[in-house]
C-alpha cells in the first residue's frame, strides 16, 4: 500500500457525533495499522469551548467506546499527543486567520511541509462559507504541499443548490481537491461488487437484459430519527439516502467494465449509467414513486413514537421517512429491465443489499408443490453479515422430482485472520494518498440530482400525491408492492442474517 505524505487533518465540527463515533476511531485504527504518515497531526474545531485536555479526554472516551478492535492504553496516549483543538466560529472570517496561525505553528513543530486536509463534518449549509473562509485565509492554495477538502453528504438539496455549491467550490479550488464522501462506497462489500462482476467469467456474461429479470436495492434502518428530527425534516429519505447511497450502488451495479482501475475510468462509467437513467415525468411520479412516514406502533412490547410526534418534527410534516422508486436504464445492456430501490427508517431490521433476480427458465419442467416457479437470485449483502448468497433449486432426496430452493453463501466473517476495515478507514486513507475512486465527482452529483428533480417538483407542486403511513417495525407502505412488475412478485424481505429466509427471520 502507498504511504501517505506527512499531513495535518483539520476537522470542522469536531465536537459532533460523526467525529466521536466514526472519524476518530477510524484514524486511531489507521495509526495502529501503520497507515498514517510518519508526521501527522489533527486539529479539531468547533464552537464548543473545550480546553486541549478536555478535547483529548473526549476523543479518548470515543476511541474506547466506538473502536472495533481492542484498545491499548499506551497507544491511545501516544495517539492523543497528536490531537489539537481550536474553538472557532465557522461563519467568522477572522477565526480562519487564527486557524491558519494554529496550523502553521503545528506544521513547524512537526515539519509537515504544507500538506493539509480539511474535513467538513458540519451541517451542509456551512460547506460553502467554510470553503470561502479557507480561501480568504490563504489555506486552499497548493504552492506548498497539497490542500484537499472532504465534504459529507448531502451535497446540496436539489439540482440548483448542488450546482451552486459546485460553482462556489470551483471558484476557489479544483475538482481534484474535492472529495465528496459517501461512507457506503467505503464498505468492502460495495467495492467487492466490481470484483464479483469483472473478475469472474461466471457472472459478467449473464449481467444483462437477456438473463436478468429485475434488480432490487434495499437500504433499511430499524431506528427512527432519534434526536435529529429538526434536521431530518428538512432532508427526508430522498435527499438523505437516494441521491447519494442508493444511486451510487445503482451505478456500480449497472456500469460497463472500465478501461482500467484509474479513478476517472471507473467514475466515467458510473456517470454513463446516471446519464442513461430514463427520466421520470412529473405526472408519472405517483405510479413510479411511493413515499411514506412511519406511524406509532408496538415493537416487541415497546411503544414506538410516530414520525410526526418525534422531537423537532412539525405535526403536519410531509417529509418522507420511506421512499421506493421504480425506474429503467436506457442503454443496450439494461433496456427493459426494471430497477427497484427503497430506503426507510423504522423498518424491521438494519440491512443494505443488492438483489439480482435472474429470469426463470423458459421451459418449466419442475414446479414446486405450491405451483410457483422459482428463479435464481444473487444477493450481495453490504451490511450487516457481509457476504454473497446464491439461491438456486435442487432436487429433494427421495422418489420423484420434488424441488427445493437452497442457498450457497459466503460470509466475510468466515475468512480466518482477516479484519474488514470500517468504511471511514478506507475513505480517509484514500484521501490521504489522493485516490478519488470512491468519491463522487461534480458531474455525477449534478446528474443524480437532475434525475430526482421531477420527483421533488411533483411532491412540492401536487399535494394530492399521497404520503402513506406505515406502522413502525413493518417493511413500509403496502402500496410499495404495487411497483413490482409481474404476477405474485414482491420485494425480498431480508433478515439480519444473510442466509436466513424471510420465513425464518429473527429480526
Amino acid at each position: 500500500m502507498d504511504n501517505p505524505k506527512n499531513l495535518i487533518l483539520v476537522i470542522f465540527g469536531a465536537s459532533g457525533d460523526l467525529t466521536s463515533r466514526k472519524l476518530i476511531p477510524a484514524i486511531y485504527s489507521l495509526k495502529n495499522q501503520g497507515l498514517l504518515p510518519g508526521k501527522f497531526a489533527m486539529i479539531g474545531t468547533g464552537r464548543t469551548g473545550f480546553s486541549l485536555d478536555e478535547f483529548r479526554k473526549k476523543m479518548q472516551d470515543s476511541i474506547i467506546e466506538f473502536s472495533e478492535e481492542a484498545v491499548d492504553k499506551d497507544q491511545v496516549t501516544s495517539f492523543l499527543d497528536h490531537l489539537y483543538y481550536l474553538s472557532m466560529d465557522n461563519s467568522a472570517p477572522a477565526d480562519f486567520f487564527s486557524l491558519r496561525s494554529h496550523i502553521q505553528e503545528i506544521d513547524d513543530k512537526y515539519g509537515i511541509g504544507g500538506n493539509y486536509i480539511f474535513y467538513m463534518a458540519t451541517p451542509p449549509l456551512l460547506y460553502g462559507p467554510i470553503a470561502l473562509n479557507l480561501s480568504n485565509a490563504g489555506l486552499t492554495g497548493q504552492s506548498e504541499g497539497f490542500r484537499r477538502v472532504i465534504i459529507e453528504k448531502p451535497f446540496g438539496y436539489d439540482l440548483e443548490s448542488g450546482r451552486a455549491l459546485n460553482r462556489t467550490l470551483h471558484e476557489i479550488i479544483t475538482e481534484e481537491q474535492i472529495f465528496r464522501i459517501d461512507h457506503y462506497l467505503g464498505k468492502e462489500t460495495v467495492q467487492n461488487l466490481l470484483v464479483t462482476r469483472f473478475a469472474n467469467g461466471l457472472f459478467e456474461p449473464l449481467w444483462n437484459r437477456n438473463y436478468i429479470d429485475r434488480i432490487e436495492i434495499t437500504s433499511s434502518e430499524n431506528i427512527g430519527v432519534e434526536e435529529r428530527g429538526g434536521y431530518y425534516d428538512n432532508s427526508g429519505a430522498l435527499r438523505d439516502m437516494v441521491q447519494n447511497h442508493l444511486l451510487q450502488m445503482v451505478g456500480l451495479t449497472a456500469m460497463e467494465p472500465p478501461s482500467s482501475l484509474d479513478s476517472n475510468a471507473i467514475r466515467n462509467e458510473v456517470l454513463k449509467v446516471f446519464q442513461s437513467l430514463q427520466p421520470i415525468k412529473e405526472e408519472d411520479v405517483p405510479k413510479q414513486v411511493i413515499r411514506g412516514q412511519y406511524t406509532g406502533s408496538l415493537i416487541r412490547g415497546e411503544c414506538v413514537t410516530g414520525y410526526r410526534y418525534e422531537k423537532g418534527v412539525p405535526k403536519d410534516s410531509r417529509t418522507e421517512t420511506y421512499v421506493a422508486i421504480k425506474f429503467f436504464i436506457n442503454n443496450w445492456r439494461w433496456g427493459g429491465v426494471p430497477f427497484y430501490i427503497r430506503t426507510g427508517k423504522r423498518l424491521p431490521t438494519r440491512v443494505t443489499e443488492i438483489v439480482i433476480h435472474f429470469k426463470p427458465t423458459p421451459h418449466h419442467l419442475f414446479r414446486r408443490d405450491s405451483g410457483k416457479i422459482s428463479a435464481n437470485q444473487l444477493i450481495i449483502r453490504i451490511q450487516p453479515d457481509e457476504g454473497i448468497l446464491l439461491k438456486f433449486d435442487m432436487k429433494e432426496p427421495g422418489a420423484g422430482f420434488n424441488v427445493k430452493n437452497v442457498n450457497m453463501d459466503f460470509h466475510y466473517k468466515d475468512l480466518a485472520n482477516v479484519r474488514v476495515p470500517s468504511a471511514y478507514e478506507r475513505l480517509l486513507y484514500d484521501v490521504m494518498i489522493g485516490d478519488s475512486t470512491l468519491f463522487s465527482r461534480d458531474d455525477e452529483v449534478e446528474t443524480a440530482w437532475k434525475f430526482l428533480e421531477p420527483i421533488q417538483k411533483a411532491w412540492a407542486n401536487n399535494h394530492e400525491i399521497k404520503i402513506f403511513g406505515y406502522p413502525a417495525g413493518t417493511w413500509g407502505p403496502e402500496h410499495a408492492n404495487d411497483l413490482i412488475e409481474g404476477d405474485g412478485l414482491t420485494w425480498r424481505y431480508p433478515c439480519k442474517n444473510l442466509a436466513d429466509d424471510e420465513l425464518y427471520c429473527e429480526l
